[in-house]
């Protein structure tokens, strides 16, 4: 900055190697999405180096332009090769000859391969978190920054997989190790400093900002539904940044504060900023607010107590008339949908008001609940995840028994929430009536390596475990109308996925629509598109419940 002039540190030697940024595994299903890192005094840089030439290599197509060539991308599927990735220290003040700067970072990344989180701070040297392939084992490890050597300071493991949490581990202001550990007797995700805990038993830690001088601030759910921010003091003092029910999301730095919130009973974002404990002013935010207001009832369904929402239409008189039922749930682990927060069932009011009652439920693997809740999905989506979703459907259909025509039921998702949607149609054909499965995934050997050897294991030493998983495979009980939607340009979740499935309900006879999105990736961000789309769907779903008829 004071020459400005650029300085190149770090260059490929080949054209599969990327220097400073996440690769592929950590952007997408380990929450890294940086890939460098400066040191507090930015004379170091510490960066990722990450080498795909190993990686199996897919083409991403444009079938409705012939003439443009097939984009390839490196795509580590389930039980194949991943990228090998680096870290290096890069002395930037002292940087005279390219690549004589640069000291490799060293762990054993053939027992730990993935480098799930790195953190340098004010307060300590640089930290890891590295993860074993199958991510039941893991290290935090300290780097020396002048040498590169790494030093073990907790060791991770857990017979189904070992989360982190974003923001996690750091070192605090006085020198202690703050991470998230699972307290099992409690059954709560719990912030320790060093071994100490400081958080309470019945608040699961769910995301860490920056540490400062004064502590550190926690994002904490005491409710699945909610979210709220705390500051942690080094004396372990807990004190909230809103009291208010609802999301809430902070970024503190020293005395000052900025709390985003929303809350179950409004569609707007509020943003308050906190000096020295009072509050100082709002940002006033511009952006457009939803053209209609979700009229949310949440409820805990059923024995488990399933976080469950429920959206009748706009003006909707209880007992006028009993509606058909549509489920959209994502249903998948480590997200969301039921919250207290009105911003985030905009989309589903919009479909209750087309004439269904909407259900949304976070069944079992869900976050928010504590690890046993979120393990329970271990090698098994199929049996929890549908069975919570049946579970929601009974116990609104009980409580709502003049509103609710639980006779005619579809349900809709998208990615993992498509391949829930397309599951039970086709597991359940005596439930669900009509299924709209968007960017499904419907063979598990087709999507990535860390998520699914996460849930499912290794390919090859899960066999029956993928198989069970398939939708392929149960093509011939296909007996409900099924609509597949599919971005042609998906690279999350290939379109081979939906075309497969498609390919088998043609060879066993099974009559089903596919919706080819050309250009579109794993969302359709053209508002247009997206307007449509839904109301094809719509249309589908009223066709396959006989509303109207």
């Amino acid at each position: 900055l004071a020459t400005g002039e650029e300085q190149l540190l770090a260059a490929p030697d080949s054209e599969t190697v990327t220097w400073g940024l996440a690769d592929f595994i950590a952007a997408e299903e380990l929450d890294r999405h940086r890939g460098h890192w400066w040191s507090p005094d930015s004379s170091t840089l510490l960066a990722e180096r990450f080498d795909t030439r190993l990686v199996s290599r897919w083409w991403i197509s444009d079938p409705a332009a012939p003439s443009v060539e097939p984009v390839a991308i490196a795509y580590p599927s389930a039980g194949t090769t991943n990228a090998e990735v680096g870290l290096f220290l890069i002395n930037v003040s002292e940087a005279a000859q390219l690549g004589e700067q640069l000291s490799e970072v060293v762990w054993d990344a053939v027992s730990y391969p993935y480098l799930a989180g790195v953190s340098w701070s004010e307060f300590g040297p640089p930290l890891l978190t590295v993860l074993s392939r199958d991510q039941m084992n893991g290290q935090v490890l300290m780097v020396d920054p002048e040498a590169g050597s790494t030093d073990e300071r907790a060791a991770l493991s857990d017979e189904c997989w070992v989360d982190v949490i974003p923001g996690l581990p750091c070192w605090t202001a006085d020198g202690r190790l703050a991470r998230a550990v699972d307290d099992a007797a409690t059954d709560t995700r719990r912030l320790v400093f060093d071994d100490t805990f400081v958080t309470p038993a019945d608040a699961q830690v769910m995301a860490a900002g920056i540490s400062d001088a004064r502590g550190l601030t926690v994002t904490l759910a005491a409710d699945s539904t909610e979210r709220t921010p705390w500051r942690v003091g080094l004396n372990g003092s807990l004190v909230p940044l809103t009291f208010e029910a609802g999301v809430h999301a902070a970024s503190s730095g020293g005395d000052t504060s900025v709390v985003a919130s929303t809350t179950l009973d409004s569609t707007t974002t509020r943003w308050v900023v906190w000096h020295t404990g009072r509050e100082a002013g709002e940002l006033v935010s511009h952006a457009e607010q939803p053209a209609l207001t979700p009229r949310v009832r949440l409820m805990r369904a059923g024995d488990r107590g399933i976080a469950t929402a429920v959206l009748l239409p706009t003006g909707h008189v209880s007992g006028s008339a009993r509606l058909p039922v549509l489920m959209a749930p994502y249903g998948g682990p480590h997200h969301s949908e039921v919250l207290a927060s009105g911003l985030a069932f905009a989309d589903d009011q919009w479909l209750a008001d087309q004439g269904f009652a909407v259900i949304v439920a976070d069944g079992r693997g869900t976050p928010g609940r504590g690890p046993a809740w979120e393990r329970a999905i271990f090698r098994d989506f199929v049996g929890p995840v549908l069975d919570d979703q049946i579970a929601a459907l009974e116990a609104v259909a009980a409580m709502y028994p003049d509103d609710v025509d639980s006779s005619r039921v579809g349900i809709t998702g998208w990615s993992f929430g498509g391949w829930l949607a397309a599951y039970a149609v086709l597991a359940r054909p005596d439930i669900f009536s009509v299924a709209v499965a968007g960017a499904p995934v419907t063979d598990w050997h087709l999507y990535d390596t860390a998520y699914t050897e996460r849930y499912l294991g290794h390919p090859d030493a899960e066999p029956a475990t993928y198989e069970r998983h398939s939708l392929v495979g149960l093509s011939p009980a296909l007996q409900r109308p099924l609509m597949l939607v599919h971005g042609m340009a998906d690279d999350n979740v290939v379109v081979a996925n939906t075309l497969a499935l498609s390919g088998a309900l043609l060879a066993t006879g099974h009559p089903h629509t596919v919706l080819p999105l050309t250009g579109v990736t794993h969302m359709a961000t053209d508002e247009v598109v997206a307007e449509n789309l839904l109301l094809l769907q719509v249309e589908f779903l009223r066709r396959g419940l006989e509303v109207g008829r």
